[in-house]
């Protein structure tokens, strides 16, 4: 049996079979396995915890282009990993409007080297994009299509 660097002891493990008590072993960061792991280079408590998978949040606005004094890729990122997720869908209601091949890849190059987790941005549907939607929602790093049926900013209203 691999030797874990990492044991998380003791915590209220949720799986999609359901919680039990028990352990949560690491290697290299990596989930090694869950259940008993009595050896380990460290060992955490956690009784009393709830030990999670990384969750993923298909819904995050970081504001980035166009309004990084309230957030922006990097800095929502971070908090979001310090709250236990490790994936994000950013929304297309930026300044300007990610509704565009030009745009996606910008907010891609926007967030290489600078986002804390795994990541993907949503294309925003508009009168004028409709007939390139399916073509934009295959470019690699677009989480889909997000249709706001109600005002949001610039265009995005279908």
């Amino acid at each position: 049996m691999t030797k874990a660097d990492l044991v998380l002891v003791n915590g209220l493990v949720h799986t999609p079979s359901g919680p039990f008590q028990g352990d949560v072993a690491v290697v290299d960061g990596k989930i090694l396995g869950v259940g008993s792991y009595p050896d380990a280079a460290r060992r955490v408590d956690c009784t009393g915890l709830d030990i999670l998978p990384g969750v993923i949040d298909s819904q995050v606005h970081f504001r980035e282009p166009g309004l990084e004094h309230k957030e922006d890729l990097e800095s929502g990122s971070r908090a979001a990993v310090m709250g236990g997720v490790t994936a994000v869908f950013e929304m297309p209601n930026t300044s300007p409007n990610t509704d565009s091949e030009m745009r996606v890849h910008d907010k891609l190059e926007r967030a290489e080297h600078r986002m804390w987790c795994d990541h993907a941005f949503y294309v925003g549907a508009t009168a004028e994009n409709a007939e390139s939607l399916a073509d934009l929602e295959r470019i690699p790093g677009t989480a889909g299509v997000k249709i706001f049926m109600g005002a949001s900013t610039g265009s995005l209203l279908v």
